[in-house]
């Protein structure tokens, strides 16, 4: 294992841990901008390497993680933890289908471990949220508060 690994895991932990305390993660876009900014770290790579192929490349497929980010955020936050973990086997799997000389050596290991500690985190909490949705006791309704009181909207008299 690359030692670059662990650095990633612990840090993501420590991110969802401090996003969770201070708020952050209420915010339904919070986890989607994660995934557009691990995307576009790659970008940035490109970038500094000066070649314009891997910057085309590394844009392309930023782009289709911008677009998971968004559907998940518009749909479900389950596909912004997809889109995480599919970003973390990226990292792993890149170096054999692009070149991109600007890629700093420990980079994939580290963002790997960060994207799928990430991942995890996330599906631990919408697992979490599942659950208390499905076994929560339902809240009482206007009518189960009155015994045996009818179900029909009185209307005002005119």
């Amino acid at each position: 294992m690359h030692p670059a690994f662990p650095i990633g895991l612990v840090l993501s932990l420590a991110v969802a841990v401090f996003a969770r305390s201070a708020g952050f993660d209420r915010d339904r876009a919070f986890y989607p901008t994660v995934v557009i900014v691990v995307a576009s770290y790659y970008v940035l790579f490109a970038a500094m390497s000066g070649s314009v192929p891997a910057l085309l490349m590394e844009s392309i497929v930023a782009a289709a993680f911008v677009i998971a980010a968004v559907v998940g955020f518009r749909s479900s936050p389950w596909v912004v933890a997809a889109a995480l973990a599919g970003h973390g086997v990226f990292d792993g799997l890149r170096g054999h289908v692009l070149t991109n000389s600007g890629v700093p050596a420990w980079w994939p290991a580290f963002c790997a471990a960060y994207d799928l500690g990430a991942a995890a985190g996330l599906a631990w909490m919408l697992a979490g949220e599942t659950r208390r949705l499905y076994t929560a006791t339902p809240r009482p309704t206007p009518w189960s508060a009155r015994s045996g009181a009818s179900r029909e909207v009185s209307r005002p008299s005119r």
